[in-house]
């Protein structure tokens, strides 16, 4: 793994220019069967987005991913949690890629690049929330959710949750869910901030396991902690000692492919 010089901003931008508004097309997608034409235009739409976020997130090195709320502004204190864990990420030599707001998102984005790390964000079109914070190195703006997801897993060694909202536990459940049916194998998740998430814990190991519902090594899946560098600690033992990454030269650039 290699940290590569931090590029000058702005940063490299990919997508829809215009993130300030949802797209009527979201809706149109989940209202159910529509023509045949439509359906086709769609699938390009699809398949592009897919195209243009792997071709963008090729380069970037070994990721680890930080989800949390983008309603924490820079006075408060998980604000200054998810800077230090930016921080403690970059230094370990891993991307950090987050879903390129503010609030946590541009906590984390902002302490890789206090410490000369590679800064990158996953946006999404929304209606509010989710205007590009000034700490990336390269954007890449998705209109669909789900798309943005898989680019979240795909090229991620491990995931660190802050305190967040309803998109936070979507993520940390769903990859909760991806490890425990096996389609991801030892992929770290990090709950940062036991205040916020053992309640959470507590509600899963009071409920869900006395149901039945889940078994007791489910409860391994996730580690919570307060200490940043317990958290790049327990990422980098699970991306070197289970993954078998290597600290390497990045990846070379084909100008072939306009790359």
């Amino acid at each position: 793994m290699a940290i590569e010089p931090k590029s000058p901003p702005p940063p490299e931008l990919r997508g829809n220019p215009r993130p300030e508004r949802a797209h009527p097309e979201e809706v149109r997608f989940l209202a159910g069967p529509q023509s045949r034409i439509a359906e086709a235009k769609r699938i390009f739409r699809i398949a592009g987005e897919f195209f243009r976020g792997f071709r963008a997130l090729h380069f970037v090195g070994p990721c680890v991913t930080v989800f949390g709320s983008a309603r924490f502004g820079e006075d408060h204190r998980y604000y200054a949690l998810a800077r230090e864990m930016g921080q403690e990420l970059a230094r370990s030599g891993f991307t950090v890629i987050t879903g390129g707001g503010p609030g946590i998102m541009e906590a984390a984005n902002r302490g890789a690049k206090d410490v000369g790390g590679r800064s990158v964000g996953c946006n999404i079109v929304l209606p509010k929330e989710q205007a590009a914070n000034p700490y990336l190195d390269i954007m890449v703006r998705f209109r669909y959710f789900f798309v943005r997801k898989v680019m979240l897993v795909k090229y991620s060694y491990a995931f660190i949750a802050m305190p967040g909202g309803y998109g936070t536990f979507d993520e940390i459940f769903e990859a909760a869910t991806l490890i425990q049916t096996g389609k991801i194998k030892d992929f770290p998740v990090v709950l940062l901030g036991t205040d916020f998430w053992t309640p959470l814990i507590d509600y899963i190991k009071t409920y869900l396991l006395d149901a039945g519902t889940i078994s007791e090594s489910d409860l391994d899946i996730v580690c919570v902690t307060d200490s940043p560098q317990e958290a790049a600690a327990h990422v980098r033992d699970a991306a070197i000692r289970k993954f078998g990454l290597k600290y390497a030269e990045p990846i070379r650039r084909r100008r072939l492919l306009r790359e």
